[in-house]
C-alpha cells in the first residue's frame, strides 16, 4: 500500500491567524519538536510583508534558528519576488508560491487575479532556478473548491490554472480548500482529473475542516490517488483574508485515520500527540483536535467497579 506524506503547516498557517504573537524562540522550539516526529515537510514561515502578516514578521530569525533534520523539507511561503529573495537567503528547501483560483479572493488576498499572479510567477521561478539548484517550487492554489465571496469555482478554471503552472515548470501544485467548501465527490473528481492530465506534477491537498469534512475529503483524495497532504497540528489555522476560514485538517487526527487504515505516513503518532499537547499553553486556548483528547482508538479503560 502506497505511503502518504504529511506536510505540517501549523508554524505558518496555524500561527498566522492567532490572536497573540508567539515568540520567535517558541516558534523555533515548535518546529524543532515537529522535526523529530517524522513529518515529510514543515512549512516554517512566510516571507510576506510584516504589515500584512505581523505574526510572521520574524521569518528570517526563525529560519536561522531551527535545527534541520535530514529527510525533512523546510518550506517557506513566498508571495512575490522580494519574498523569494528572502527565502533564498534563508536557505528554504521549498518555495511555496501562492495564488487563488478565484478572482475575488485573489484580489482580497494578493491584490491580483490568478492570471496576474501567473504572469509574475514566470520571472520569479526563473530567478529561483538560477540562484538555487535543487530548491523545490510548489504553487498553492487557494479556493480551488469554492470561494467565500463568489461561490463555486469551476473545475475547468482550476484545470486551466494548473496547466499554466505545469507549463511554468513548478514541481508541484497544492489544491487548497481554503474555507472548507469541498465535498468528497467534488474533490475526488477534481483530483483524478489533475492526476490524469498532469502526471509530472506532485499533487498535494490542503484541506480545512471548517464544516467538519476535512477527514472525509482527505480520504476521497487518497482514494483518487493523492499521497501528499498538508495538515496543521491541533487543527490550528485559517486564512486572514477569507471569511469563515477556520482551522486546517488536524495533523494527529489525519495520521491516526491513515494509521488505523494500515497506511504508512512515516509519522510517530505518539510523538505528534505529545507536541500537540503543548499547543494550548503556546497559543493560549484549547485546540480542536480530537485524538489528542480521546487518545488512539486502541485506548482501553478499566471496567466500572463491580463489573466482572
Amino acid at each position: 500500500m502506497r505511503r502518504v506524506d504529511i506536510n505540517e503547516v501549523a508554524p505558518r498557517d496555524g500561527l498566522q491567524i492567532e490572536s497573540r504573537f508567539v515568540p520567535t524562540a517558541d516558534k523555533i522550539a515548535l518546529i524543532d519538536a515537529l522535526s523529530a516526529t517524522g513529518v515529510a515537510a514543515i512549512e516554517a514561515t512566510s516571507f510576506t510583508s510584516p504589515k500584512a502578516i505581523p505574526h510572521l514578521a520574524d521569518a528570517t530569525e526563525v529560519m536561522a534558528g531551527i535545527h534541520r533534520h535530514g529527510g525533512v523539507r523546510y518550506v517557506a511561503l513566498v508571495p512575490n519576488q522580494r519574498g523569494a529573495e528572502r527565502a533564498l537567503a534563508s536557505h528554504a528547501d521549498e518555495h511555496n508560491l501562492v495564488l487563488s483560483a478565484s478572482d475575488s479572493h485573489g484580489l482580497a488576498n494578493l491584490r491580483m487575479t490568478p492570471w496576474q499572479s501567473l504572469e509574475r510567477f514566470e520571472a520569479l521561478i526563473k530567478r529561483v532556478r538560477e540562484r538555487a539548484f535543487g530548491v523545490r517550487i510548489n504553487a498553492s492554489l487557494s479556493t480551488a473548491f469554492g470561494c467565500p465571496f463568489e461561490g463555486p469555482v469551476t473545475a475547468a478554471k482550476v484545470l486551466e490554472i494548473v496547466a499554466r503552472l505545469d507549463a511554468l515548470n513548478v514541481d508541484g501544485v497544492s489544491l487548497c480548500d481554503t474555507t472548507g467548501m469541498a465535498n468528497p465527490r467534488q474533490l475526488g473528481a477534481l483530483c483524478e482529473q489533475v492526476l490524469t492530465h498532469h502526471p509530472r506534477l506532485e499533487l498535494t491537498l490542503h484541506l480545512h475542516n471548517t464544516r467538519g469534512m476535512g477527514l472525509a475529503n482527505a480520504l476521497a483524495g487518497w482514494q483518487a490517488g493523492v499521497t501528499r497532504f498538508d495538515a496543521a497540528l491541533g487543527g490550528l489555522g485559517g486564512c486572514p483574508f477569507a471569511p469563515g476560514a477556520s482551522g486546517n485538517v488536524c495533523s494527529e487526527d489525519l495520521v491516526h485515520m491513515f494509521e488505523q487504515m494500515g497506511i504508512n505516513t512515516g509519522v510517530d503518532l505518539d510523538a505528534l500527540i505529545r507536541v500537540s499537547e503543548t499547543l494550548p499553553a503556546l497559543v493560549g486556548h484549547d485546540t480542536p483536535g480530537q485524538v489528542v483528547r480521546a487518545g488512539r482508538a486502541e485506548r482501553r479503560y478499566p471496567l466500572p467497579a463491580g463489573v466482572t
